[in-house]
């Protein structure tokens, strides 16, 4: 991890401190956690986002990738599904797309394993 990485950690993880209630620093430091290969870390952070504040829409899509890359597929498909709902919701169609989308390729790839 490059110093820089670690910085824009430690900086998140200083704001979530300062302010526990933060889901876009939270969603932000998940993402980086993602990103430096730390997968727990960063799906407990999105599953905090679920709990805490679900309508938090970007956490859908990430959360729901996150859970593909475990292999936890089921879960992943519910999520996908929430979100669409939540992004209708919202009206925001580009997330409510992006969610579609994903679960279309998710079911796909379910149906070849089972088959």
């Amino acid at each position: 991890m490059s110093s820089d990485q670690q910085s824009k950690i430690k900086q998140l993880a200083r704001q979530i401190k300062h302010n526990p209630g933060d889901s876009f620093s939270k969603f932000a430091l998940a993402l980086e956690f993602r990103k430096e290969g730390e997968f727990k870390n960063a799906r407990i952070l999105f599953e905090d986002i679920l709990s805490s504040d679900p309508d938090y829409v970007g956490v859908y899509y990430h959360l729901g990738k996150l859970y593909e890359a475990l292999d936890r597929l089921d879960d992943a498909q519910t999520l996908y599904q929430k979100g669409i709902t939540v992004a209708n919701e919202q009206d925001e169609q580009r997330t409510e797309k992006e969610l579609k989308e994903a679960l279309q390729q998710l079911e796909t790839e379910m149906e070849e394993r089972s088959s």
